[in-house]
């Protein structure tokens, strides 16, 4: 069996964050890991390049904040203004040998820091690095609200006989009792999901809302489903968003959702509900664009959940008032 070991520090953190890879480091207000697990699709006998997506976004920083003092537009202010203590924490690397220690080892670092209170934020790698976040959400200490960007449903029972697969995080999040529901937003064309797929996560309770119903609707019925008051874990998959926007993904899908319409729903999101974790996940640098828009695109919705989260109005500025140490 091969130890698994993480990948070389990065070559900056992510927003130029304190790298902090020793676990007598990892104490922080929020806190930004890379999971660079990635399994191989079908028919093809490799992994993607998803497992280099976390140091692609890393290395977009200066394009998705520009400096500690540059404003903000989408968040009314300069990001640094609303910040508290953020580390880097580098990768996970995947390096073979046993997926459950691989898997365990992602879990332990989520629960240290839900257990000290912190915001996680999460950069894959494929669909399956969420797993092991909603494994550790017991330690949250109060149900949890899943939200669910993806143009596919994600509720298979198994994925070439793998049943914690990139086709099944949303069927595992089902299954956690610290788990209170899910919003499944996105969804849209052919992908995984069967017939028996679709009625499991019915029967489940769970809110689908298909991308051509967002486009029709609006978002406030969409909102209308999280509970007031509590705790929220959103994971992004990248193919949720317009390949227009965010090229650099596995299975494309038009008729996404665009940038303009995600953002203030993220931001109202963290305004409203403690947002305790987020993923981004499935992007594919080999496609992205030469300018690197998608991974410019990852960091910004990770931004817009930071911004008002930490923002005068938000709610973990609120939950933690009485002890938020400024950067």
């Amino acid at each position: 069996m091969k130890e698994l070991q993480p990948t070389a520090e990065p070559i900056r953190g992510f927003l130029d964050w304190p790298v902090a890879t020793e676990p007598n480091e990892w104490s922080a207000d929020v806190a930004l890991i890379g999971i660079q697990h990635s399994e191989p699709y079908a028919d093809d006998p490799r992994p993607n390049d998803q497992a280099r997506a976390p140091d692609a976004i890393r290395l977009r920083s200066e394009q998705i904040s520009y400096g500690r003092d540059q404003w903000d537009f989408d968040l009314g202010t300069p990001l640094a203004a609303l910040l508290p203590h953020c580390i880097d924490m580098g990768n996970v690397a995947w390096s073979g040998g046993s997926y459950d220690a691989y898997s365990a080892s992602i879990s332990a670092r989520a629960r240290h820091l839900w257990r000290q209170g912190a915001q996680i934020f999460a950069l894959g790698g494929d669909h399956g690095v969420t797993i092991p976040l909603l494994d550790a959400l017991d330690a949250v200490g109060e149900k949890v609200h899943v939200f669910h960007v993806d143009a596919h449903l994600d509720w298979r029972a198994e994925v070439g006989g793998v049943p914690r697969g990139y086709s099944s995080p949303l069927r595992w999040a089902s299954s956690k009792p610290q788990v209170a529901g899910m919003t499944q937003v996105g969804m849209r064309q052919t992908g995984s999901a069967r017939r028996p797929e679709v009625e499991a996560a019915r029967a489940y309770g769970s809110h689908i809302f298909p991308a051509d119903v967002l486009h029709e609707e609006g978002w406030a019925p969409v909102l209308a489903t999280i509970p007031t008051g509590c705790a929220v874990y959103i994971t992004i998959d990248a193919d949720g968003m317009d390949p227009t926007e965010m090229p650099a993904v596995m299975a494309a899908s038009p008729g996404g959702i665009l940038y303009r319409e995600i953002a203030p729903v993220l931001r109202h999101i963290a305004r409203e509900h403690r947002v305790v974790g987020m993923d981004l996940v499935e992007v594919a640098p080999s496609f992205d664009s030469p300018n690197g828009i998608t991974a410019i695109m990852a960091g910004r919705l990770v931004v817009n959940v930071l911004g008002a989260s930490w923002g005068p109005d938000g709610a973990m500025r609120r939950s933690r008032s009485t002890r938020l140490p400024m950067a």
